[in-house]
């Protein structure tokens, strides 16, 4: 595995790589670094597909809003480059904010609709720099294929939604949520929970499992149900601090009505929860396909 920090480099060796056969496939595996199995999982997924895999670390500046955490963002470039080896990447590209940005940015790529809800509504201006870089790395490393997880399911929508109408030539491989055992999912903003907080975050796992089983026992039927079933769930642990919980077709993000049949719609459906421990915002989701699907 090879380490670069300029275009040129990583442009000179995916060309070195695929010197021996111009049709080796390349697969882009864009993190922010503070690399965790969650991301291991998508360079596994990456090298089962793909001949010739490339690791992004680079904390973007420009998702990130005012009073964000962007200055604190854990950071550990060793052992980042361990994990990704170990994993089975091919190279890693570890750019300055200096060689992303030379400077200051005049244009941004923002889609419109798939992100005005969920995180996009608390987090203004979030996707247009994460679809901004995204959009860069795909032009600087020109892939056959990247590599996202569904934590963010609303980061895969709106990213598919970006090559579609752009025409970039990249295949999206959406990538299940990976878990630690006792259910919460992988995030490299789990180091800021402290430990009691911790405990209280594996609520997001557990209320959207006990919604989802509530859901196919009838239980409940109607996306306000779902809703009210997961605030009520959440709101039982006292440091839970609820931005959103939501329903929504997937991937188009439109929040079902109120009194629609989560279970007959036409597509998959998304039940997505961003919570407050403390000064950590964790995300999580679950999607949910009709019957017959």
């Amino acid at each position: 595995m090879k380490a670069v920090r300029t275009i040129a480099e990583l442009r000179n060796e995916i060309q070195n790589l695929k010197s021996s056969n111009e049709k080796k496939t390349v697969g882009l595996v864009p993190t922010m670094g503070y690399l965790h199995e969650g991301h291991a999982s998508l360079i596994r997924a990456a090298k089962e597909k793909t001949d010739i895999v490339v690791v992004s670390i680079f904390v973007n500046p420009i998702q990130f809003g005012p009073g964000e955490d962007f200055e604190t963002y854990p950071r550990d470039e060793q052992r980042d480059l361990a994990a990704a080896e170990k994993a089975g990447a091919d190279l890693v590209f570890l750019p300055s904010v200096e060689t992303m940005y030379p400077k200051a940015t005049k244009t941004k790529i923002a889609v419109s609709e798939v992100t005005s809800g969920l995180c996009g509504a608390s987090r203004p201006g979030h996707f247009d720099g994460v679809t901004t870089v995204v959009a860069k790395l795909f032009n600087i490393v020109q892939p056959d294929a990247a590599f996202f997880g569904m934590k963010d399911a609303q980061q895969v929508a709106v990213i598919q939604q970006m090559v579609y109408d752009l025409n970039f030539n990249v295949n999206i491989v959406p990538c299940a949520i990976i878990r630690e055992e006792d259910g919460l999912a992988l995030s490299s903003r789990n180091v800021y929970l402290s430990t009691e907080e911790r405990k209280q975050a594996l609520v997001l796992s557990r209320s959207l499992r006990e919604a989802k089983e509530a859901l196919e026992d009838g239980q409940i039927r109607t996306a306000g149900e779902a809703k009210a079933f997961l605030t009520a769930k959440i709101m039982d642990s006292p440091l839970a601090d609820i931005d959103y919980v939501e329903v929504a077709a997937f991937p188009a993000l439109t929040p079902l009505a109120e009194g629609e049949n989560v279970l007959e719609q036409n597509g998959a459906v998304l039940m997505a929860l961003a919570v407050k421990f403390g000064r950590t915002r964790l995300i999580d989701n679950s999607l949910l396909h009709p019957k017959g699907e």
